[in-house]
């Protein structure tokens, strides 16, 4: 094995700072374990980091990225879960392993990977084994690691706060990373699943996947049509995608009882909405900011009982991590992911 490795890096905020650069290869601690990267999934959180920062307390030299998979190249002497050969894939928010979240009502916390820590664009990282999953047998290593971030934000919505049950109407705005896992993971489910979007042909290939109803949001009033689609019923659970004054549209939405999952913030940071629906309705509006270790695992579980195959748009090269990045702003079907 090289000494040394190549790494994406940046020296400050900013779009246009972007290096390749080569490294020397992490050190193994006792309870680390170095890792080979072959493959790594964006988020546009990623885009947004690097461009403003998102008032996080950065280190530089900067690495980007918190989504990989990879294979285990060497452990630590005090390393129980993994040995070499292991396939693995990280966890968003490291030390997060159950139950509720740490940090208090001052300082929520939000130490992530590609944030706080050191983000994965490398060839090769070292980190503590709790920072880990077992990757799925099922998926290759692309599609292993959309689900540290993308599944697991719509596992935890859906299924680990979400309780989902068959029969659920299920509405999922647009045809992203999240909005496509929530679409399978609900029809995985047994429940009813609506995609809005302002594309008439995303609406059909998300038909193509299993969606019961697509409705164009550009061209109709889709909480009309959603009141049509289910005799007034409403959505039982909402994946808000957009954020902002779209917050105001999913409690129009929403059925009695139901559940609006705030995921995205697309249409802006500040969400509004008539407080009416919200009191009316009895509603949970829960933000979801992706979810722990152990839902993780179940929900790679789930992905090797079901069968369950994520959506990739494009896979780029190590050397196209600029261009996988300007891809995020197309609006892609699915995922963009980096293969090493």
């Amino acid at each position: 094995m090289s000494k040394w490795m190549q790494e994406w890096s940046t020296a400050a905020v900013g779009p246009h700072d972007l290096k390749l650069a080569e490294r020397p290869l992490p050190e193994v601690g006792e309870h680390d374990v170095l890792v080979r990267t072959l493959a790594v999934s964006l988020n546009y959180r990623d885009k947004l980091v690097l461009e403003t920062g998102m008032g996080l307390d950065l280190a530089f030299p900067f690495v980007p990225a918190s989504d990989m998979s990879g294979v285990v190249e060497a452990v630590g002497k005090s390393v129980t879960r993994f040995q070499p050969g292991d396939r693995v894939i990280s966890t968003f928010s490291p030390g997060w392993i159950d139950g509720l979240r740490p940090g208090n009502g001052r300082t929520p916390a939000y130490a992530t990977l590609g944030g706080a820590f050191p983000g994965v664009m490398s060839e090769y990282v070292a980190f503590p084994e709790d920072w880990f999953v077992a990757a799925p047998k099922s998926l290759d290593a692309a599609e292993a690691s959309t689900l540290p971030c993308a599944g697991l934000t719509a596992w935890f919505a859906l299924v680990e706060r979400g309780h989902l049950r068959a029969g659920d109407r299920v509405l999922v705005q647009g045809t992203g990373g999240v909005a496509l896992f929530g679409l399978q993971i609900a029809k995985a489910t047994g429940a009813e699943v609506i995609i809005t979007s302002s594309s008439a042909e995303k609406l059909e290939r998300a038909l193509s996947l299993g969606a019961d109803h697509g409705i164009n949001r550009s061209s109709e009033d889709w909480v009309e049509r959603l009141y049509q689609l289910t005799a007034d019923h409403g959505a039982d659970h909402i994946l808000e995608i957009a954020g902002g004054a779209g917050l105001g549209q999913s409690l129009r939405a929403v059925a009695p009882d139901g559940r609006i999952s705030v995921i995205g913030v697309l249409e802006g940071f500040e969400v509004s909405g008539p407080v009416g629906p919200l009191l009316l309705k009895s509603l949970v509006v829960q933000g979801i900011s992706v979810g722990h270790r152990r839902a993780l695992e179940d929900l790679v579980g789930a992905v090797e009982r079901l069968r369950l195959k994520p959506v990739i748009d494009k896979r780029y090269k190590f050397a196209e991590f600029p261009e996988a990045l300007a891809h995020l702003d197309h609006g892609p079907f699915g995922k963009v992911v980096i293969e090493f």
